[in-house]
């Protein structure tokens, strides 16, 4: 954002664009998910980024400036400004015309620094506004990345600059003085690949030991890139500074073991959860990065569609019963969890949660933390939260017969419970219910709907262009050319701003409420192919079909779509 925050927010609400209390409910959500008001209000989507930058610019007289369109700023106007001026004042020369150089700034409140640019320069300055996040985008397309990178970091040590020395036992921080960084480069090290797994919107950081490498490698939108590996002969240092960091026993190789890992980074602070197990090579770490901001999404962030945010929001409501979420593991089902219990979340209701771990802390929920050591399991947990009496209960597994049976019980005396099972789709979840022992007759009173999902990439908006489905694509489809009407499919190009073409990642959806005839066929022990099939009967749409949706509408390729679906025919 631009300018100062008290002041914009102050222009917001005196100009009617925001309210008071949307600005509270801001502050409020700035505090779960670590950001700022101004970007918390962006996010609830109560104003827009492009709306705040007009109304600025407006107050000091300032035009805006997009370098999201299609320009390309002269070299020699990029070189009218030298690169460390240009980033000591976090400004981007983007014209110049009779003698004045017209620069994009993020701040237009800050009048000093237009007048020490003046004074630097020998020349009349002007100033248009830009956000903050494409100032600093611009600065690394026309000046470089000058930032610290791992790769970087390792040329030097290549290059025989940098001794290695013992493992510290100082806290990781980005903000080491030269001293530090030469006396603890493995510190630094570890801090830069953790930073730069952030800077690249990285959910996970495998370190994994081979026979004659150490291969580092990022999960970006759920998929594996390998980045610059660290030398073999460093990996047990690493492995020892991470293993310290985590508060793991540095003695012990043969067990596995979990910890956690707090870094500032970037002005925020980091939550990483670290797991450790013995391999052939060595020990092989994985650490997930764990952003509250991710589950703080609103239903419409998931990527529902309209008439399915529709239909969650009346399912969410309900008074009572089960609603279960379905998938393999990584498909989100904990963020969906977590976002409808954030859209839940009022003084009026309590909402406790039993779950291992709790990965997230929400504010307002009672969450209980799952301990097998100590017998606190998801049925003893679920039992004592029943006389707690909560409106709301979330189990993040129904795992066996026991917890399956409470959580039952629990909707069928007036409680909303919320709970997820590993599988394929939703109608199997019927039979897994009644295969792990618990009657018929139970399932079919208290489950009031399923919903399975997945996870796919998102187009990224910048680059993606239309695209003609291949044959292949169309084989695996179980169609033709024809069959696909007006549907729009697109192509992620791939830029600066995404990773081939992708940037974040949205769920697709199969959402399944049961009726009276669903109810008869469980009684019926029916299997899950019937219920399936009169399942699409009341309704239902399958995962393909709700990814065929979204590719045609742009969100999502084809060929996520395919790959996410594997085996499903689209009726």
């Amino acid at each position: 954002m631009t300018g100062s925050d008290d002041f914009i927010l102050d222009l917001l609400q005196s100009r009617g664009i925001v309210s008071e209390e949307q600005v509270a409910e801001a502050r409020e959500h700035a505090q779960l998910g670590g950001t700022s008001v101004l970007d918390a209000l962006v996010l609830l989507k109560r104003v827009s980024e492009e709306e705040v930058l007009h109304m600025v610019a407006a107050e000091y007289g300032m035009d805006t400036f997009d370098f999201s369109a299609d320009v390309k700023i002269p070299s020699e106007v990029i070189a009218a400004v030298p690169p460390d001026v240009a980033r000591r004042y976090r400004i981007v020369p983007v014209m110049r015309n009779e003698g004045t150089l017209t620069v994009a700034m993020a701040d237009p409140s800050d009048l000093e620094a237009l007048d020490s640019i003046r004074y630097i320069l020998r020349t009349d300055v002007e100033g248009v506004v830009a956000s903050r996040k494409a100032i600093d985008r611009a600065l690394d397309y026309y000046y470089g990345n000058t930032g610290d990178s791992v790769e970087s970091f390792l040329e030097e040590m290549t290059e025989g600059t940098l001794d290695i020395s013992e493992v510290a036992t100082t806290d990781v921080t980005t903000e080491t003085s030269e001293e530090e960084d030469d006396a603890a480069p493995i510190i630094r090290l570890v801090s830069l690949i953790i930073l730069e797994a952030f800077r690249t919107r990285t959910s996970d950081i495998h370190l994994e030991p081979m026979e004659k490498r150490f291969r580092v490698r990022y999960r970006i939108d759920g998929c594996l890139h390998e980045v610059e590996n660290p030398p073999k002969y460093l990996q047990n240092s690493i492995l020892s500074r991470l293993k310290l960091m985590a508060g793991m026993d540095l003695s012990e190789h043969r067990v596995p073991q979990d910890g956690r890992i707090q870094v500032p980074a970037m002005g925020r602070e980091l939550d990483l959860r670290v797991s450790d197990i013995p391999c052939s090579h060595g020990e092989s770490i994985v650490m997930r990065i764990l952003d509250k901001s991710s589950v703080m999404l609103g239903i419409s962030e998931l990527g529902f569609l309209t008439d399915d945010q529709e239909t969650i929001i009346k399912i969410i409501n309900f008074p009572d019963g089960i609603f279960l979420v379905t998938g393999p593991t990584g498909s989100g089902k904990t963020t969906s969890l977590y976002s409808f219990l954030h859209t839940l979340n009022q003084p009026t209701r309590k909402i406790i949660t039993a779950e291992d771990p709790v990965e997230y802390e929400l504010s307002g929920i009672n969450q209980v933390q799952i301990n097998a050591e100590i017998n606190l399991t998801f049925a003893h947990a679920l039992r004592a939260m029943l006389r707690q009496a909560p409106s709301i209960i979330m189990v993040g597994e129904i795992r066996d017969t026991e917890t399956g049976e409470i959580a039952i019980n629990a909707a069928l005396t007036g409680h909303l419970v919320f709970s997820t099972l590993h599988t394929n789709d939703a109608p199997s979840a019927i039979t897994r219910l009644i295969d792990m022992g618990i009657k018929p007759f139970l399932v079919a009173s208290a489950v009031r709907a399923i919903m399975a999902q997945r996870l796919l990439r998102r187009l990224c908006k910048n680059c993606r262009e239309p695209h003609q489905p291949t044959p292949d694509e169309l084989e695996a489809l179980g169609m033709r050319l024809e069959d696909l009407g007006e549907m729009n499919f697109m192509m992620g190009r791939g830029c600066s701003e995404c990773t081939g073409g992708y940037k974040s990642r949205m769920g697709i959806y199969e959402i399944f409420i049961l009726d009276d005839s669903i109810q008869s066929l469980i009684y019926s022990k029916a299997d899950a192919g019937q219920i399936r099939n009169r399942a699409i009967q009341l309704g239902m749409r399958s995962l393909r079909q709700d990814g065929l949706r979204k590719a045609a509408a742009g969100m999502t390729s084809l060929e996520e779509v395919i790959g996410s679906t594997v085996g499903e025919e689209v009726e």
